[in-house]
């Protein structure tokens, strides 16, 4: 079995933040958002680790009336995510807000959001314990969650063939950031004992794709 190897908790510096932003995520987030719709997610919604914005605008635009609230620790993300926010259409730019904020203690209400959502920021923390916590702790009772992350190979092997199949068309540093985050990342076995252990038994684990593996709450009718 591959063991775990930490990255850094948060990519805080202007090169690392443009690195990210460039690369292709959109077949994934828009996979991402039809699952978070799916589970009912409306009203006010939170994204957790938001990066440079991707999220939330098209969440914004997808779900009439709904608010978010993206937060980030790091504040070259949340740059980017704000200039991305000012070329967006005022109705949905209207909806949408963000915050410095760490995901592990999170200065929010209890109870305070009808949905909850993080993708691929799971791995980026050392202790996922006191992000689940926390993510639990803000949602309301029947409220709809969906944390999608990447999940590690069992081998060094297979993650390199993931590299090779997913990212063959990035740069050497986006290669090695792609490497290192699925080297970080959780199993799905180790998601489903930890959910346990956090409060969010009542989650559903969902092998998604060869590398996404998401932790899921359909919203009350």
């Amino acid at each position: 079995m591959l063991q775990r190897v930490l990255e850094p908790e948060a990519m805080d510096t202007a090169a690392e933040a443009a690195d990210y932003d460039a690369m292709d995520h959109s077949g994934p987030n828009e996979a991402f958002i039809d699952r978070l719709v799916e589970l009912g997610a409306r009203g006010r919604m939170l994204d957790i680790g938001t990066g440079p914005g991707h999220m939330p605008p098209i969440v914004a635009a997808r779900v009439p009336g709904c608010e978010v609230l993206g937060v980030d620790l790091a504040r070259h993300m949340l740059e980017l995510a704000e200039r991305r926010l000012a070329s967006c259409p005022p109705d949905v730019a209207a909806r949408v807000s963000y915050r410095a904020m760490d995901a592990k203690r999170m200065d929010l209400d209890d109870a305070s959001f009808d949905a909850v959502f993080s993708n691929t920021i799971l791995h980026h923390i050392p202790e996922p314990a006191h992000f689940l916590r926390e993510a639990r702790r803000v949602l309301k009772p029947g409220g709809a969650l969906l944390i999608r992350d990447l999940y590690r190979p069992d081998s060094i092997e297979r993650l390199n063939e993931l590299v090779a199949l997913h990212a063959a068309d990035a740069n050497a540093d986006q290669r090695k950031l792609f490497a290192d985050s699925l080297h970080a990342a959780l199993t799905p076995d180790e998601l489903r004992a930890l959910a346990d252990d956090c409060g969010l038994a009542d989650a559903e684990v969902v092998v998604d794709t060869d590398r996404h593996v998401s932790l899921q709450l359909r919203a009350a009718p």
